[in-house]
């Protein structure tokens, strides 16, 4: 294939994914620059792939599931290098903050502390929790595709589910949050 089919083939294949594996990229990764960083690398990887891809049927899980293994793959090697850095301070209009909206600065107020105490919720959760509550509830993934996507037993996804909505819940009780 020439290099122009190639990229035309890349692009029919994968433009309309770009939005579902970026909020994945996102959700994986939990904040901006690291997320674009992920779905750059995801692109990268798959357009070497290409030969693949273009034998694939629905190319949209088997990108995920790339994806995914990418996440995993840059987890371990930061656990290796057992390097710590510190985090920029959220910025205005970027990350959380930018989700209160509203034109009621008290109601967007409101929203806003609710939308961190959900976040600082599911930081304490474990990383296998986190994700599958976050892939299920807030993407709307189907067990199965989880399951294609993490490699886990869609029992253990089940169990996984629960264990996390029950930790939720006990956290955001504890703190006020729900009743």
């Amino acid at each position: 294939m020439s290099a122009a089919n190639n990229n035309l083939a890349f692009e029919r294949l994968v433009r309309p994914h770009f939005d579902r594996l970026y909020r994945l990229a996102w959700r994986l990764a939990g904040n901006k620059a690291a997320a674009e960083d992920l779905f750059q690398e995801l692109l990268i990887k798959a357009f070497g792939l290409l030969d693949d891809l273009v034998k694939i049927e629905q190319p949209g899980p088997w990108l995920s599931r790339v994806m995914y293994n990418l996440f995993i793959d840059e987890k371990r090697r930061f656990a290796r290098r057992r390097m710590h850095t510190v985090e920029e301070g959220e910025m205005a209009g970027d990350g959380i903050a930018g989700l209160a909206g509203g034109d009621d600065p008290v109601h967007a107020n409101q929203r806003l502390e609710k939308i961190r105490r959900l976040d600082a919720a599911l930081a304490q959760l474990s990383d296998e929790h986190r994700i599958v509550v976050l892939l299920h509830d807030t993407e709307g993934y189907k067990l199965s595709e989880i399951q294609e996507l993490t490699g886990a037993p869609v029992g253990t996804i089940k169990s996984r589910l629960h264990r996390a909505r029950a930790r939720l819940r006990e956290i955001l009780s504890a703190d006020g949050t729900i009743s």
